[in-house]
């Protein structure tokens, strides 16, 4: 069984042919979704979505950090009180974005540091979006640093030095998805040089679709594509990256 620990399976590009898409995962090995939060606006999608599979959709509950606009405390004051109201198995996706506008950095920050102490007080993985903004989640990450604190860095695409930096936080995972599959992008050589027992697989579909299906829509079927290329990478077994990526993952998410 695989697992993919980070797809927006109730996002509107799947809306035609969604129950193809379930299946077809199905079909691929895939055995349980993790579905991050963006903000109010998403979450019955999302949490209808886990009702309609309860064997196979994980919800998870957060603010974006593009969606920290005017206004964010009420996305945040419903982030708490969904989570009083619903089993969530992360926070998140959180973090910190400077690619679409540099403006709400200081906001982005106070919105990820509340986040940060909402899964630490309810024991849940931080699920970690970085855009153009790596000094300045790790900056927050080692203020904050906690044995209580631990999660994923979703859709990892750093360097060495960023990836062992992370890494010594201790208790976080690298989220590796379709970019390790690009052949100009490097990733593949700075994953070759990671213990696997730190890494986890996703999609972030309907984005970031690997080869073969760069630039079409992503779906978690195509994580497999995924494990293949870090089955050729490791020189292992498709077996292996299957059995190690899905306990990691599975005892990060605690199911």
């Amino acid at each position: 069984m695989f697992v993919d620990t980070h797809t927006h399976l109730y996002l509107q590009q799947f809306d035609t042919d969604r129950d193809h898409v379930m299946e077809a995962a199905q079909h691929a090995g895939i055995g349980k979704m993790f579905l991050p939060g963006i903000d109010s606006t998403y979450t019955n999608r999302m949490l209808a979505l886990c009702n309609e599979y309860p064997e196979l959709c994980y919800p998870m509950i957060g603010l974006h950090p593009t969606s920290v606009k005017n206004g964010w405390q009420k996305e945040m004051d419903h982030v708490h009180e969904t989570l009083n109201n619903h089993t969530f198995y992360g926070i998140g996706e959180t973090g910190i974005d400077l690619y679409w506008d540099k403006s709400t950095l200081e906001d982005q920050k106070m919105a990820f540091r509340e986040q940060i102490q909402l899964a630490m007080d309810n024991q849940l993985p931080l699920i970690i979006h970085a855009r153009d903004s790596f000094n300045e989640i790790l900056e927050v990450l080692e203020q904050e640093n906690s044995d209580k604190l631990f999660g994923i860095f979703h859709c990892f695409t750093g360097n060495y030095e960023q990836a062992n930096r992370i890494l010594e936080l201790k208790g976080f995972k690298l989220g590796i998805g379709g970019v390790v599959t690009f052949k100009n992008a490097g990733l593949d050589k700075v994953v070759s040089r990671l213990d696997l027992a730190n890494i986890v697989l996703e999609t972030d579909s309907p984005y970031l679709a690997p080869a073969p299906f760069r630039g079409k829509r992503n779906e978690t079927a195509y994580l497999v594509k995924v494990a293949e290329k870090l089955s050729d990478i490791y020189g292992l077994p498709i077996e292996d990256i299957e059995n190690v990526t899905t306990r990691n993952a599975l005892n990060l998410f605690k199911v």
